[in-house]
Parts: structure tokens; sequence; C-alpha cells
């Protein structure tokens, strides 16, 4: 009849189709493959890939009335053919992708979906970057692709891509709608949940960041200290430190012992070593009883690394010790108890601190290092050398390493 939509030839379309896909499975590995070197992340992300089955290929011509007359003889190109999801861990990760993606390859379009929905509704969200296939990604004696063949990659996160899968299940596939109110609510109140999840996740990323960057930032500044007075006892002149401290405002409510010992950090790397010990002693006062032995550890460790910036070492030698007595496992206090000996003189309990470190994490290099002036200082030059090859050999041989090792040859030398 006049008018009338022409239809797809099937089985032409299924032969075209079925033709091209050993092609497509290629294109798809090596598409794979430069994403994979192209995409760099802290938390690895993983990658699922797949050529359109010639059933949903058909179905979604069909939906889109795709005009393929009996004839047809040519490929029916649909944007999602070829398609590799990209799986973050992080909401942070998406804008990494999407830019790392934008970098290695020709992007023709980007869509975001799911980005207009209000908190009524429910369906997935997902970048969907159309990218044009790589010329070196094109087989050789390939079959003509036609001009706008492309790839989809989507980016996703796990809670986005989790919701997506249980979404085209329920509803997609089986052409479901649901009408009842309750149902949903139902749905949209999981969706709700999945996408709080991934914001909550997020905010305890950012934390970890923020954390992370200020306990670096202050042992630094901890061995710096150290370093500056194990220098002059040797008479070494290393270079000078930088103190310039980093600046990092947290977002967070106060209130809850993480909030507060991020900002005890923070202070403390301010140089406001009054107020950082002032806020650990809030912490420690304020658990009581009720506070984790680990957790105590952690507190009373933080608290005597601010009174070793002070110079009140006996302070900072006591929070050390109850602190190995909350958790006898924290080798980094037993550490920092044998520095504070050191400092103090006191090479002999120093040396008996740091055995005890190393009995329990045999692999920190700085602790051979430190033990290693103990020994020197005590006269001890072949165990300081046997120490200064263990922290070599764990991959510390810095400046003040060398610098001791030259002393410990001379001693040898005035000894033959």
């Amino acid at each position: 009849m006049a008018g009338m939509q022409k239809l797809p030839a099937k089985r032409r379309l299924e032969q075209i189709y079925e033709a091209y896909c050993p092609q497509f499975e290629l294109i798809l590995d090596r598409i794979e493959q430069k994403l994979k070197h192209s995409i760099r992340l802290s938390s690895s992300p993983n990658y699922k890939a797949r050529i359109k089955s010639f059933k949903s290929y058909y179905q979604k011509v069909l939906r889109k009335r795709a005009d393929c007359a009996a004839e047809a003889s040519s490929l029916v190109t649909l944007t999602d053919m070829i398609g590799i999801r990209v799986i973050c861990a992080f909401l942070e990760d998406l804008d990494i992708v999407e830019q790392q993606i934008q970098a290695a390859f020709d992007v023709k379009e980007i869509e975001r979906k799911g980005a207009e929905q209000t908190f009524k509704e429910f369906g997935y969200e997902s970048v969907h970057v159309l990218v044009a296939i790589p010329p070196d990604c094109i087989p050789e004696q390939a079959l003509p692709l036609p001009d706008d063949t492309v790839c989809e990659i989507q980016i996703r996160t796990i809670l986005q891509d989790a919701w997506a899968e249980v979404e085209h299940e329920l509803i997609y596939k089986a052409e479901f709608s649901p009408f009842d109110k309750p149902l949903r609510r139902k749905l949209a109140s999981i969706n709700a949940s999945l996408s709080l999840a991934d914001i909550i996740f997020q905010e305890i990323r950012d934390y970890q960041k923020k954390l992370q960057t200020e306990l670096e930032f202050r042992r630094d500044t901890f061995y710096e200290k150290a370093d500056e007075i194990t220098d002059e006892l040797l008479g070494v002149h290393g270079d000078e430190a930088d103190t310039h401290a980093v600046s990092i405002v947290s977002p967070y409510a106060k209130g809850s012992i993480d909030d507060l010992v991020l900002e005890a950090l923070h202070e403390h790397n301010l140089n406001h070593f009054d107020k950082a010990v002032s806020i650990y002693t809030q912490i420690l006062r304020s658990g009581g009883k009720n506070l984790p032995p680990v957790v105590a550890s952690v507190i009373l460790k933080h608290r005597g690394m601010a009174y070793f910036a002070e110079n009140k070492y006996d302070e900072a030698l006591s929070d050390f010790k109850e602190s190995v007595n909350c958790d006898p496992t924290s080798f980094r206090s037993l550490y920092y108890e044998g520095i504070v000996y050191s400092v103090q003189g006191m090479e002999a309990e120093a040396v008996r601190c740091y055995d005890a470190s190393v009995a329990i994490n045999g692999f920190h290099s700085h602790v051979y290092y430190r033990r290693a002036i103990s020994y020197f200082n005590m006269g001890e030059y072949q165990k300081a050398l046997q120490d200064l090859d263990a922290a070599a050999s764990l991959g510390l041989n810095n400046t003040d390493c060398q610098a001791l090792r030259t002393k410990l040859m001379d001693k040898f030398d005035m000894s033959m």
C-alpha cells in the first residue's frame, strides 16, 4: 500500500550483520585494549565488552523504524552495535574516565543518561560516549564500514551498573512499566538508595584522601625533626626542610572521632601543636573506657607526635608507650618510641624498641636506618653497617644513609 512504512528484510539483514560480527569482535578487542592503556585511575576499573546479538539488533532496528528496503544490501548501523562498559568504584572516577576517553579517541557524542530525572523517577544513570572507530583498530582486509559506525563506551559506577542490570531485566526486557503507585515508589526508593550510597562512598573517599594527605605531611615533618636532631649529633648538615604546611580545610561537621582526628591532624600540620594536643585529649577523654583499644592506640600515637614536635619528649615517650600497651602490634609506635629514646641519648633503649618494631614488621626500611644510627652511636659499627645494608635492600638509600655509611667506612679505616 502507498505510504506504508518499509520493513527491514530480516533474513537479508541477518546475513549482512553476521558477516560483520567477526570484524566487530576484532575491533571491540582492540578498542578495549586501547581503553585499558589510556585509562588511569587509583582504583582499577572493570570492563565489560560485547557485540550486540542479532536478535537485540533487529528488535532495535524495528523500534527505530529503520527504512530498510527488501533488497537492502548494506549494514544498518546502530550506535550501540559495538559496546564497552567501564565500571568505576567512585563517582569522581566518571569525569576522569570521560576526559581520558576524549583525549584518546575521536568523540562524536556524549549522552548523560538519567541526568534529567527527578527524585520521583527511576531509571539507570550512565554516561554514554560515542567514539569513531580508530583506524588502527580496523583489521586488514575488512568489510567496508559505514561512515557513521561508532563504538559506544558506557561509564558507570559499580552501583549504577548493578541498578542498570536489574532494571534491564525487570523493565526493559520485559517491556514492563509499573502503573501501581506502591510498586513505582519501591523502584524509585531502591534507585534513590543506590544513588545515595554512591554519594556516601564518594564522601568517604574524599575524607580518606584528605586524611592521607594530612598523615603523610605530619609523618614527614616528624621524620624531618628527628633527622635534624640526628644530623646535629652526627655533624651532618642536611638540606633545609620545607616547613610550609599545606592548608586543607575539612568539609565535614565536627563531632565524630574521624572528624576530630582530621581536624587535629590539620592543626598539627599548621604547627598549631597545642590545639592538636587539645583535640586528641578531647577524643581520649570523651571516649573513655568505651574507646576501642586500637583506636586509643592511634590517638595516643598522634598526640605523641604532636608532643615530639613541641620538644616535649617525656610526654611523647609516655604516649608512645601507652599506645603500644593499647595495641601491642603497633610497630610504628614502637619505632617512634625508639626515636625519642635515641634523641634523649638512650641508645640501648632505642635499639630495644627498634628490635620490637622489626619483629612485628620486618619490611619497614626506616627502622633499620634508625637502628643503624643507634648502633653507630654505641660503637657497634658492624651491626650499623648490616642495618644500612638491610635498609638499602628495602629501597632506602638516601643521602642520610650514604652519609652514615661514609662515617662508618671512616671508622673501619681508622681501626685497621
